[in-house]
């Protein structure tokens, strides 16, 4: 399935952003619990007050890549497009996504809990869950590139990057 590049549109946050995450999680688990540690709600829309695509971003933590030829088909089932072409950049990670009328709803990052990947992940929500000024610096960013950037959104997630490693910089220095 090709994607059709959309504008990028970011929302003001929503309330449900998290429920929504707590019931597909719950789906997931109840496919392929077997194969998980953890699933945890990362991304904008994980952070209360912060503006955002409207995609769940969720970082699964999995007990062995070894273990993807069995876990990822029921996530197919349950309609996960999955596209291994990412993992020539990214090896630790499985990346799927679902869609509702053409449009990313769901993005799951599935690896292992001791990687990196997982960890600045949960740093970077976390840090941002705590400094409001982050956040506010954050979501005027994200509308500014978006309105730059149109449906460009590797250019997109390019240009957000000085700005999430500051942060991770940031979230590491609290915690050593």
């Amino acid at each position: 399935m090709t994607k059709i590049p959309s504008p990028i549109v970011i929302e003001t946050y929503q309330p449900q952003w998290p429920e929504r995450f707590k019931q597909e999680a719950a789906v997931i688990h109840s496919l392929i619990g077997s194969y998980l540690t953890v699933i945890e709600h990362i991304g904008s829309t994980a952070v209360p007050g912060l503006a955002a695509k409207p995609i769940i971003d969720m970082l699964i933590g999995i007990k062995s890549l070894a273990d993807t030829p069995d876990f990822i088909p029921p996530l197919q089932n349950l309609g996960y497009v999955y596209v291994p072409e990412h993992e020539a950049d990214l090896p630790e990670r499985r990346y799927l996504y679902k869609q509702e009328h053409r449009e990313d709803t769901f993005h799951l990052h599935m690896v292992e809990t001791q990687s990196d990947f997982f960890r600045r992940h949960l740093a970077f929500r976390d840090y941002l869950r705590s400094h409001p000024e982050a956040v506010a610096e954050y979501a005027a960013l994200k509308i500014r590139l978006a309105a730059e950037f149109g449906s460009d959104r590797a250019g997109y997630t390019d240009a957000k990057t000085d700005f999430i490693r500051s942060i991770e910089y940031k979230a590491r220095a609290e915690t050593d």
